[in-house]
């Protein structure tokens, strides 16, 4: 099997990838997760280790949002069935499905848009509504921090639309970023919990950050807020972004800083002591099936993290010493060997192209790549199926990709680094990877198959 391997041509290496990432995707299903944490007999419901007697309640709502909100609310109604009452999910413009009980809305991601705004303001009437002896539950994925849309008096959408493009044009990783959007809003940051009263609430989660932090998934709308007006302060000066954020987003942080603005809930505050969080699905799962995939396929396999963070560039750099080492010192490592880890880096775009960090990642990946001896091939894509502002989930390259894009200019590779134009770049070696939406999110996944 591995003498097989060993001379698989790159061809049969892509054939492989696909197997790896769709084996990962398949590990993140949220209809599969939410199931496997949540069970019903009858009128008992057991959520993770706790039982609870649906008999119980007078009324069970749902409310959520992001990019897995469809299938996670799919698999609730088949859950509950006639036991719950209604509710209302956000999800992103082609991810939603059929629901029967559960009102399913679609807005604008990964910038929010006025349906985001529209849907906000429902679930926070919905949240008001809620009574004594009543249930809900809450689920959250990838993307909903975008989807779930209610900004704080006196910020328009406009404005928290331009403050989120100059932070991530800037580089802000997710933690700064929600740390600054919770402080916009009405609904994220503990700010639904408020709105719900301390009634019992059960919160289903797929994660998409680094570490599953609870406080920054869909921007922690049910948890507490660690973070301050003064780090939002922190992070706009860090990113040098402070003259192009609009002024109304300025003075609502140097009032909340000057403590005339309150505090998102924090640690301690009694509003969350009957909520009920449960991580159903994460990064690591992937990357673990991503492993066993791989080496059911022949390949030594290993997992290096799932909390890949900081810049692209960098990242993709490391992957590739790997890679070397395992190519001319057999080390940690023989050959047929798959490095896989999970996470979420980031760009700080400085051209005028188009694309996403997986498709960075990539690029970055095409010279070292052309310098191995053996067939050897990187994939990196959004477990989402997007990437960035792009149709496509990611890219994929191998030995032949830097020899390849030499037909479109000796420079083509290098012009496309300096311009951020990763997607124009894979998309004339046809080399992206489409798998559409996938209806789940847990970061990003990275594949690199030696042969």
């Amino acid at each position: 099997m591995n003498r097989r391997l060993a001379v698989k041509s790159s061809r049969q290496l892509r054939l492989d990838a696909a197997r790896i990432w769709m084996a990962a995707l398949d590990a993140v299903n949220p209809e599969v997760a939410v199931r496997k944490y949540v069970k019903r007999r009858g009128n008992e419901l057991r959520v993770g280790h706790r039982v609870y007697d649906l008999g119980k309640f007078k009324r069970i709502w749902v409310l959520g949002s992001g990019k897995a909100a469809a299938p996670m609310g799919r698999a609730l109604e088949k859950i509950l069935g006639h036991h719950l009452t209604g509710g209302i999910l956000v999800t992103k413009y082609g991810h939603g499905l059929p629901l029967q009980i559960t009102e399913l809305l679609e807005a604008g991601h990964p910038l929010p848009d006025a349906n985001g705004v529209a849907a906000g303001v429902r679930i926070r009437n919905l949240a008001k509504q809620v009574g004594r002896g009543d249930l809900v539950f809450c689920l959250f994925s990838g993307g909903g921090s975008a989807l779930l849309v209610a900004p704080a008096a006196g910020i328009t959408l406009e404005d928290k639309l331009a403050c989120t493009r100059s932070l991530m044009n800037a580089g802000a990783n997710i933690h700064e970023l929600n740390a600054v959007r919770k402080h916009l809003s009405d609904l994220k940051g503990g700010g639904l919990a408020r709105f719900l009263g301390g009634v019992p609430i059960i919160s289903l989660i797929l994660s998409d950050v680094v570490g599953n932090d609870l406080h920054t998934i869909a921007s922690g709308p049910l948890v507490p807020d660690p973070t301050t007006f003064r780090d939002c302060q922190a992070i706009v000066q860090r990113l040098r972004v402070t003259g192009q954020i609009p002024p109304s987003i300025r003075r609502r942080i140097e009032a909340g800083v000057a403590g005339k603005i309150p505090e998102t809930p924090k640690p301690g505050d009694p509003i969350f002591r009957t909520t009920h969080n449960v991580v159903v699905g994460s990064n690591a799962q992937a990357c673990a099936a991503a492993v066993r995939q791989a080496r059911r396929l022949g390949y030594k396999s290993m997992a290096l993290t799932s909390r890949l963070e900081g810049d692209t560039g960098e990242a993709a750099r490391l992957h590739m010493s790997i890679a070397q080492e395992i190519v001319f010192e057999g080390r940690p490592l023989r050959r047929p060997a798959c490095l896989v880890s999970g996470g979420e880096t980031t760009v700080e775009v400085t051209g005028g192209g188009k694309g996403g960090r997986n498709q960075e990642f990539v690029l970055y990946c095409a010279r070292p790549l052309g310098s191995l001896p053996s067939p050897c091939l990187v994939a990196s894509l959004g477990t989402d199926g997007t990437d960035g502002p792009t149709e496509a989930a990611g890219a994929v390259a191998d030995n032949s990709t830097l020899s390849r894009s030499l037909k479109f200019g000796a420079y083509f590779l290098a012009e496309s680094l300096d311009n951020n134009d990763s997607y124009h770049f894979f998309k004339r070696l046809n080399d992206l990877i489409h798998t559409g939406p996938t209806r789940t999110n847990v970061m990003d996944l990275h594949i690199v198959l030696l042969g």
